[in-house]
């Protein structure tokens, strides 16, 4: 695998715009959750995985940043870095563009998920070829963003 996944691609519907005349923030956080689910099917956690073991991804944490409003029809584009894995644990940050990556984004979403046996209710070990999936894919990242790792700013 190499440092950047396949982008994920979706196309801004009709019913996603709000009174404003622009996307929703609900679904700026629904995309980004099926671009987290494209890595998780890169990772081999996908949905065969996930029935046959009843493991999954979990997100525990996240922080959006809107930066932009979005029209429209507009195509959307998310590029996903995987920041770090340990055995249970994983960080990955989302960033969203409109037509093409060239510009800055109009929006990013830092996650930390667990990897958790369901049923149990518990964050359990990824299986190890996950672990190296997405390990290859850290490795091979870089440095994070310098606005992964922030919170809130005060007013």
């Amino acid at each position: 695998m190499t440092a950047r996944l396949p982008l994920f691609r979706r196309t801004v519907q009709d019913d996603w715009i709000d009174y404003n005349g622009h996307l929703s923030e609900a679904y700026y956080v629904l995309v980004f959750g099926f671009a987290t689910d494209a890595l998780m099917d890169a990772a081999g956690l996908d949905a065969a995985y996930r029935a046959r073991t009843g493991h999954s991804l979990y997100t525990v944490e996240a922080h959006v940043r809107y930066l932009a409003e979005v029209p429209r029809g507009a195509e959307l584009l998310v590029r996903t870095t995987v920041l770090g894995v340990s055995a249970k644990k994983a960080r990955f940050v989302h960033e969203m563009y409109v037509g093409d990556t060239a510009g800055d984004p109009v929006a990013t979403e830092e996650i930390f998920a667990l990897h958790v046996h369901q049923a149990e209710g518990r964050a359990a070990p990824l299986p190890e070829e996950a672990h190296e999936r997405l390990a290859g894919l850290a490795e091979a990242a870089g440095p994070a963003p310098e606005w992964a790792g922030r919170g809130i700013r005060e007013v």
